[in-house]
């Protein structure tokens, strides 16, 4: 195996972990990255979104207590009945509207022009959603995800299907939509985590399993850098995270957001950087 890919491996999975869970948009800086890297072509774009595999057994380790009492408690319980029933809820519609449109998003909107906008975009709603919150005349109305009803995990399903376009974040999408919906910071974070488990593990199956004729077993060391690096990165991301919103808004990473994609589409427009489909 080519050593340069492999490098080029292992800063993509770093870049993946440490942006999967921040509302900042792992997709759009994998794009960016790719096309700096050169690593951007059909085996790339599988490999993408396998590595997301990493991330997630990083969630799945942090949330483990959660995660094992729900399982336990799944057969006996409603409170865990209902909680497993939201995650499923929120989780149908990006398969159903995945399935639909995915192909046609990847052909015309996997571009930097595209990802430098939305991070724009998405910085001022991110602005605005934590105005809006912190001048809000009463309380969040969900303070834990154990409280959501299926209602609230429809809509919270539905927002997250807007990730689908690239620099959109799908975890800004949900922990922000979250927020406009009624739900708590901590709580928006935390639906966000545990709705990416089964959204990033189908897509990453499901990309796997189209796409396998791309791919080989030589292979192998290339996707194993990708994921370990993903997973280490995005443990030490989301531990910090969960501290970070106890005391912090996300107005930071809104202007990281605007202020980024103000200079790709600079960098683009003046020919400073040639930026790749």
């Amino acid at each position: 195996m080519d050593i340069a890919l492999l490098i080029k491996a292992a800063l993509m999975g770093v870049v993946e972990g440490l942006t999967e869970f921040l509302p900042i948009s792992s997709t759009g800086h994998l794009i960016l990255a790719g096309a700096l890297l050169g690593f951007d072509d059909d085996k790339a774009k599988v490999f993408d979104i396998a590595i997301q595999t990493g991330a997630i057994l990083a969630v799945i380790l942090v949330y483990w207590q959660k995660i094992r009492d729900t399982l336990v408690a799944l057969p006996t319980q409603k409170q865990a009945q209902q909680f497993a029933l939201n995650v499923l809820i929120a989780f149908v519609p990006a398969v159903l509207l995945g399935l639909l449109f995915g192909k046609a998003i990847k052909a015309h909107l996997f571009t930097p022009v595209v990802v430098a906008s939305t991070f724009i975009i998405g910085g001022f709603i991110i602005l605005w959603a934590e105005k809006r919150q912190a001048n809000a005349a009463t309380a969040p109305r969900i303070l834990d995800v154990d409280a959501m009803g299926w209602k609230d995990a429809v809509k919270v399903g539905l927002v997250q299907c807007l990730a689908m376009v690239p620099g959109t974040s799908r975890s800004g999408a949900t922990i922000i939509g979250g927020m406009l919906l009624g739900l708590s910071r901590k709580a928006a974070t935390d639906f966000s985590f545990y709705l990416a488990i089964p959204t990033l593990i189908g897509a990453g199956a499901y990309s796997l399993y189209k796409e396998r004729a791309l791919l080989s077993m030589a292979d192998l060391p290339l996707f194993g850098v990708g994921l370990l690096l993903s997973f280490i990165s995005a443990w030490l991301c989301v531990r910090w995270l969960l501290r970070f919103i106890s005391t912090h808004n996300f107005n930071g990473f809104a202007w990281y957001r605007i202020v980024f994609g103000i200079v790709v589409l600079a960098t683009a427009w003046t020919g400073v950087v040639q930026w790749t489909a």
